[in-house]
């Protein structure tokens, strides 16, 4: 209400806001999304109806993803509850390691690097352009560390139970464009707009002016998802023009394969796909994390005219230096294990090592995830308040 009456009052049209006051449950858009796509797919009869309530209920309100995803399907996630199931010791080690590995992406990763991506969000105006591409990288690492962490500890404590949940994230900062990048990230998701909003209005069979609409009309409401501010309609749009070119000439679906599958390194082409594909991401982030359009504007306007300046990179020196740098070794060993890890379904499938090997980055991992806890501090997984 408060952004449609600052649209109409750029206008020159004053309203008076009447809004009710209501506190919604945590995580409602997650369990709404999922008995949404199980009437939907009860009415096109994908799905029989369950005549079992308990597994019902169950399956709506799973404790692991209940606040925060993966937004399951029924058909997935609904017959487990309708089966037996035995405690099967590889799946729960399998599930330990992947819940390690969540809580090292979300307490080392993004908790380490939300102290100082606040400082600079909050103080954008007074420093220089490499400090804010600095901000605007380590807020990439940073919701990606809390949200696909989550997604790991509750995929993990899944499979303690004997229960599958489905992938959400698939390395989604190697991606060579940003329509991998969308099949990478938040694939619950995105997979979602796709079967019940994308593909209901038409898809990619009318023609180009109507499929170009339909893929604004999903990035938009993708948006409009995470919040009733403008800050993530543009974030959503913005994806969408991104992903637009790639539609028109018909590529969208070019890079299905594993990147530099069973080579170390990935070729200059490659390497050069993935900085550009991140870099034109962490953009897009900059309007999801700043508080309003003027500051996300401001933001980029500030980088823009001071990034050529050598003063800019003498700062950007001097606050690397006064600042935590182990939360950017934290990150280049992020990236380090997921790139090794990228044909696997997490950075922590370690199983084919020798148990001598994988107990010692156990251990290593614990340490620095205890390290890293700050207790006085303690940070919320940003995607509760979606």
């Amino acid at each position: 209400m408060e952004s449609f009456i600052s649209l109409f009052a750029s206008f020159s049209i004053h309203l008076h806001k009447k809004t009710l006051q209501i506190i919604l449950p945590v995580g409602i858009s997650f369990y709404t999304f999922q008995t949404l796509s199980y009437t939907i797919d009860i009415y096109k009869k994908k799905v029989e109806p369950t005549r079992d309530v308990i597994a019902f209920f169950a399956f709506v309100s799973f404790f692991p993803q209940l606040v925060a995803g993966p937004i399951e399907r029924a058909k997935n996630l609904l017959p487990q509850f309708l089966k037996n199931r035995h405690f099967d010791s590889e799946h729960a080690r399998d599930g330990l390691r992947q819940i390690l590995w969540g809580f090292f992406k979300k307490i080392v990763i993004a908790d380490t690097a939300a102290t100082q991506v606040d400082y600079i969000f909050n103080n954008s105006q007074s420093l220089s352009g490499g400090v804010l591409i600095l901000g605007g990288i380590l807020f990439a690492f940073q919701i990606y560390g809390d949200f696909s962490g989550y997604s790991d500890i509750a995929i993990g404590v899944g499979r303690l139970f004997g229960f599958n949940l489905m992938r959400n994230f698939a390395y989604p900062y190697f991606s060579r464009d940003i329509a991998e990048f969308w099949r990478r990230w938040h694939i619950s998701l995105s997979s979602w707009f796709r079967d019940y909003v994308y593909i209901p209005l038409g898809g990619s069979r009318g023609n180009t002016i109507k499929s170009l609409r339909n893929i604004m009309i999903i990035f938009t409401v993708s948006g409009f998802w995470h919040g009733a501010n403008w800050t993530f309609i543009v974030w959503g749009m913005l994806n969408g023009l991104y992903f637009l070119p790639l539609m028109l000439v018909g590529k969208n679906r070019r890079y299905l394969n594993i990147i530099s599958k069973q080579r170390l390194c990935p070729s200059f082409i490659e390497l050069f796909q993935i900085i550009r594909t991140f870099m034109i991401t962490v953009v897009a982030w900059i309007f999801f994390r700043a508080e309003n359009i003027d500051h996300a504007l401001g933001y980029l306007l500030k980088t823009i005219t001071t990034i050529f300046s050598g003063a800019a990179w003498t700062e950007l020196y001097s606050f690397i230096l006064e600042n935590r740098q182990d939360t950017l070794l934290y990150i280049l060993i992020l990236v380090i294990a997921e790139w090794i890890q990228r044909d696997k379904q997490h950075g922590l499938d370690i199983r084919a090592c020798q148990i001598s090997l994988r107990w010692i980055i156990y251990i290593i991992l614990t340490m620095i995830i205890i390290y890293s806890i700050n207790i006085d501090n303690p940070a919320e997984f940003i995607y509760f308040q979606f």
